[in-house]
């Protein structure tokens, strides 16, 4: 290599870095590597679905039975034997009539947290009629109403459904389904967001959410903060929100790389 390319090439790059700063400085977004821990954070849980097998250590089933306009089953999410989740929607004939099949997984009482960093590598689905979604939940929603720091509230880190193309959103529910119920939410476009795999995160602190779609920070709330653990779910739902199933040419699935929760490191840790 020449050393007038190394030079060329070592002044690109501090400019990019001061270019950096001061964008950061101005109020820019912040953007970090996909699939990077935040700084200050380590590695505290993870599945990267390897095997040919959910492992029930760290998964149960969300919800088996008739769900919106479906009916949840554990054989829709399986993996792939090649390192990922595989959540499939199917319509199948049942005494005749046709019955659209789905599944949703969950940590529930086996990994909840309250806080840190959350990530999933995900690749979409691609028909209309139904929505993928990666969230998280207390058990405790709603209660007591007026208190999310104490009842907790769901954390829609991503849903998303096809229609949308490269649009996907971040939603918050707190003081339960009734008429009490209250959200918040943003909607975010990312360029190529339809094809291929793409990370979704959600770094949780005690003063607010900040929501991140490949790395870039596209949304930061101080809505509803929880102060509870919660589970994370990864699901697909059938439902006219995201169009006409009927339309839809099945199977189609969500395919999930890896999960992983980060927890902010103890003062002085490395």
């Amino acid at each position: 290599m020449s050393l007038t390319l190394l030079a060329g090439r070592e002044f690109s790059a501090a400019w990019a870095l001061t270019a950096a700063v001061l964008l950061l400085g101005m109020g820019g977004v912040a953007r970090r590597a996909a699939g990077q821990a935040p700084e200050g954070y380590s590695l505290a849980w993870s599945d990267d679905f390897d095997g040919t097998a959910l492992e029930t250590s760290k998964w149960g089933y969300h919800s088996i039975g008739k769900r919106r306009d479906a009916v949840n089953i554990r054989e829709a999410a399986k993996l792939d034997g090649e390192g990922h989740l595989v959540i499939s929607t199917n319509k199948v004939m049942v005494d005749g009539k046709a019955q659209y099949q789905t599944a949703m997984i969950e940590t529930r009482g086996k990994y909840e947290r309250r806080f840190g960093y959350w990530e999933a590598r995900i690749k979409l689905q691609r028909q209309e009629g139904h929505w993928s979604a990666f969230w998280l939940m207390p058990t405790t929603m709603g209660k007591p109403v007026g208190n999310t720091a104490e009842g907790g509230a769901e954390i829609d880190i991503m849903e998303y459904h096809s229609k949308w193309m490269d649009g996907v959103l971040h939603t918050l529910h707190w003081d339960g389904y009734g008429e009490d119920h209250k959200s918040t939410n943003k909607k975010v476009t990312v360029e190529g967001l339809h094809a291929g795999y793409h990370t979704f995160g959600l770094l949780w602190t005690a003063e607010k959410y900040v929501f991140y779609v490949d790395g870039k920070a596209t949304w930061e709330t101080t809505a509803a903060i929880s102060q509870r653990p919660q589970y994370a779910i990864l699901s697909l739902e059938v439902g006219t929100w995201a169009g006409e199933i009927g339309k839809a040419e099945l199977p189609d699935s969500m395919v999930v790389d890896y999960v992983r929760h980060y927890e902010k490191k103890a003062e002085g840790a490395k």
